[in-house]
């Protein structure tokens, strides 16, 4: 069975065609019936009816090489599939909004966050290295600040966007996606998508971004021309 992405999103607000959670597929599930695509998360079903993977293949996948693969099918950077699966793997996930209308999930800053999430996909092992270096130069205090002034921001802007998962599906996706990087910098990378998900308040307030600002980004504003 193949199907294009729209049919696939289309068929994931269906009883059949909603995804699995908890894993990429339900093995014993599928040979049961292999015909109910249901048994697959919605990574899997994105590797098995749009990337064409047989199902024994998708069950072996290591998990990062499964982001790698979906964010390639969907042109998306890797927070943006992680997103997917962290939407799709909670209590009530509506994975299909991830890509259909990520402000849903993020907030009105939404595009902002994903280029952003764009730009850590683009670092390479120097560029960390670099962000790691700015993370060890930075005080402590000044982080922590910066890190109340972020979660808080965050959590206000993204108000219709349900505030808390807003922030925790941001900040989650940006750490998973920058997990090769070193520790301080995922968790960095992870507080400046908080950043940029509440900017107009921090601006608003006189605060600069501060994570946003070790990678080389005062405004978010010079973010989005990184991506023009």
């Amino acid at each position: 069975m193949t199907q294009t992405i729209e049919q696939m999103l289309a068929r994931w607000e269906t009883d059949e065609g909603k995804p699995y959670k908890g894993k990429l597929v339900d093995e014993r599930a599928y040979a049961q019936d292999p015909t109910n695509i249901g048994c697959m998360c919605a990574q899997g079903q994105a590797l098995h009816l749009i990337g064409g993977m047989p199902v024994d293949e998708i069950a072996l996948l290591e998990q990062r090489e499964a982001d790698t693969r979906v964010m390639e099918i969907f042109s998306i950077p890797r927070g943006q599939a992680i997103l997917l699966r962290n939407i799709n793997d909670s209590q009530d996930g509506a994975p299909a909004i991830v890509i259909t209308h990520p402000d849903k999930v993020l907030g009105d800053q939404a595009q902002a966050v994903l280029t952003f999430f764009r730009y850590i996909d683009s670092l390479d092992n120097a560029g960390w290295q670099k962000v790691a270096a700015a993370r060890a130069a930075a005080r402590d205090a000044a982080w922590a600040a910066a890190r109340a002034a972020a979660r808080d921001a965050a959590w206000a802007a993204a108000g219709d966007a349900a505030g808390d998962a807003a922030f925790a599906g941001a900040w989650a996706a940006a750490f998973a996606g920058a997990w090769a990087a070193a520790r301080d910098a995922a968790f960095a990378g992870a507080w400046a998508a908080n950043e940029i998900q509440g900017a107009s308040i921090l601006e608003k307030d006189g605060k600069p971004l501060f994570f946003l600002s070790i990678f080389g980004f005062k405004t978010v504003a010079e973010l989005m021309e990184w991506a023009s």
